[in-house]
């Protein structure tokens, strides 16, 4: 059954360009300064706060998030939005699963995965290596000397 509407044509034409360009950010891990993560999240239990130790899940997530490439455009309000979503990480990997659609939407905005990143417009471009540096042993070696040929082109030429 055919679908209903217009048919395609063979030359399509995109109307809505995107408005903002790709984003290339070296692909390596970012070394800069960034917050630690604190040991600790305090929880409310029979009005008593509970200091609970974050989960070595959770620990690994940050360690991974906050060494992205593209930490390197984070401003301090990424940042904290990162600490915080460390945090609801903690939360979901303790058990309480009402808190997956946030942490799904942070992480979105964080950038953590490569479809995410695309959304984002950010790509990870390859870095440039040195040009390696010449070798001093090669450099200083003695060349044979090039044997003369022309009398033998010119001899083979005259036959």
């Amino acid at each position: 059954m055919a679908v209903p509407g217009r048919e395609p044509t063979a030359n399509p034409v995109h109307r809505n360009t995107p408005q903002v360009g790709w984003t290339d950010v070296p692909d390596k891990p970012f070394s800069g300064k960034r917050p630690t993560l604190p040991k600790t999240r305090t929880v409310v239990i029979d009005a008593e706060p509970v200091a609970l130790p974050m989960s070595p899940l959770t620990v690994e997530w940050w360690n991974v998030v906050s060494t992205m490439p593209h930490c390197a455009l984070w401003t301090a309000s990424d940042w904290l939005l990162a600490q915080s979503t460390a945090f609801l990480f903690d939360v979901f990997a303790a058990g309480t699963h009402t808190v997956a659609a946030e942490l799904r939407r942070r992480e979105q905005e964080l950038g953590t995965t490569a479809e995410a990143r695309r959304k984002l417009r950010i790509r990870y471009v390859p870095v440039e290596k040195p040009a390696p540096k010449p070798r001093a042993s090669r450099a200083k070696a003695k060349l044979a000397p090039v044997a003369n040929l022309d009398s033998r082109r010119q001899a083979s030429h005259r036959t």
